[in-house]
């Protein structure tokens, strides 16, 4: 546990909470299930395990581990490790200030819906009362003002939270909001599986479909259900080594990492066994972003009579708790290092300053990102001919930033200096994945992450051309 001032976990469920709160976010609820069911159902189901297998796990215990070690966060955790490293700690320091912009507008959305949904229960005026879900949306985040006010209210809770420490923060948070999550995550799953043609949304899911292996249609599948496996569990983000950093000694790495991906993959297809089912009960379309959360969904719980306002309600309230316990850690992972720096130069670690500090920074890009209207407003200016300020801020992290993060940790922990957790991990357990881990960092991570990068980069600035199209499929 770091003895820093900036605070620790209590126990092993709090922290194993918090991690998997990280993890589970809003891609979770509509980007896993519709990229599993566009590629292939179980076949893509396959390729994402083998990825969080051979990555993903290789990847999140080296992050706990070089958090733990050196009781710090992303910045200082690499220098220790490598001070040439430590620009990677930079990257991945950037990435929080970046997702938080776009993560709190849309974080304050689904607040909207739960509020608006609730009002329907209680038959208040600030309910929907019939209106059709397509034109609430448009009015909605055409409204600056209401927009900019529940994305507020979302980054205002999200940095009182972190302000409030680890214990009595994020731990305490996390430890009653991820179970309270899976709780309602069933109820939906239980009533969605029951709604008319419901079961066609869960052979959309999973009917295994190896057609889309033919021809470069590999390379499509490989890649989605690679960086979708990389961006949910949140490597790269800076989160996952602050986190590892307030972890206790003698709690078990190995274990640690092996729960956090198979839990945040058991979210994912318990949401998609609640999304799929309703939009193919009313004869919708299945579509990836803002879509299908906030239109197609809420017509689903339209037509759902007098019940469907309480089921809204539980779907949405159960979206806030996982985007409100992604952006907590996020911001975390930022205020993590910003505290290092200020020890570093014999200063308080100053928890309170920072917070402040990062709070205003992400209200600057929210703003813009509102003024945008998720790229509806024509009038508002976007550099690289991208089609919105949320593609912006997710270019530079997801796109760029996080990935490379994953690839540079590869390269420092598989080469650089092979073996420098060795001695953390074995604190706790007798590392018994040693001889795996070490392949995965030296062979198989590098590769996976640079083709990652390579598809990320592309699908922003070449998705038109024909050599992007005919490469996947």
């Amino acid at each position: 546990m770091s003895d820093s001032g900036k605070g620790g976990f209590k126990s092993n469920f709090g922290f194993l909470m918090s991690a998997v709160g990280v993890a589970i976010g809003l891609g979770n609820i509509w980007s896993f299930p519709y990229k599993m069911g566009a590629n292939g159902g179980f076949a893509f189901l396959l390729v994402y395990i083998l990825m969080a297998v051979f990555v993903g796990y290789p990847l999140l215990l080296a992050e706990f581990s070089l958090g733990r070690k050196s009781g710090k966060g992303a910045v200082e955790a690499f220098r220790e490790a490598n001070p040439r490293f430590a620009f990677t700690g930079v990257f991945e320091t950037a990435v929080p200030f970046l997702l938080l912009c776009f993560y709190c507008l849309l974080g304050g959305m689904v607040m909207r819906y739960a509020v608006v949904n609730f009002g329907d229960v209680i038959g208040a005026s600030f309910g929907l009362h019939g209106m059709a879900s397509s034109d609430f949306f448009g009015s909605f985040v055409s409204d600056f003002k209401v927009l900019a006010i529940f994305t507020l209210i979302f980054l205002g809770m999200t940095s009182y939270v972190v302000y409030r420490g680890i214990e009595q923060g994020i731990e305490k948070f996390c430890s009653v909001g991820m179970p309270i999550l899976f709780v309602m995550l069933v109820i939906t799953v239980i009533r969605c599986c029951t709604l008319p043609n419901g079961m066609e949304g869960l052979r959309f899911m999973f009917k295994p479909d190896f057609s889309v292996f033919a021809g470069t249609g590999w390379f499509k599948v490989f890649a989605t259900a690679g960086s979708q496996m990389f961006f949910s569990i949140s490597l790269g983000s800076g989160a996952l080594i602050a986190y590892g950093s307030y972890m206790r000694k003698e709690d078990n790495l190995e274990k640690s990492a092996l729960i956090v991906p198979v839990m945040d993959t058991a979210a994912a297809l318990l949401a998609g066994m609640a999304v799929f089912p309703a939009v193919f009960s009313e004869g919708l379309e299945p579509s990836a972003g803002p879509g299908l959360l906030f239109v197609s969904l809420q017509t689903v719980f339209d037509a759902m009579g007098k019940a469907g306002p309480l089921f809204g309600f539980i779907f949405y309230v159960l979206v806030f708790v996982a985007a409100f316990s992604s952006s907590i850690g996020m911001m975390e992972g930022g205020i993590s290092a910003l505290m290092d720096h200020r020890i570093r130069k014999g200063k308080p670690a100053g928890r309170g300053h920072v917070t402040i500090l990062i709070t205003l920074t992400t209200l600057l890009g929210s703003i813009l990102v509102a003024l945008d209207q998720l790229g509806g407003n024509p009038s508002v200016w976007k550099p690289f001919g991208l089609g919105s300020w949320l593609d912006v801020f997710d270019l530079g992290a997801e796109g760029i930033l996080m990935p490379l993060g994953g690839f540079l940790t590869a390269i420092l922990l598989g080469w650089s200096r092979r073996g420098f957790i060795d001695d953390e991990v074995r604190l706790s357990s007798d590392y018994r994945s040693r001889p795996f881990v070490d392949f995965c960092l030296r062979y198989v991570s590098p590769i996976f992450m640079a083709i990652v990068i390579f598809v990320q980069f592309s699908s922003f600035f070449f998705s038109g051309t024909g050599w992007y199209k005919a490469l996947m499929g």
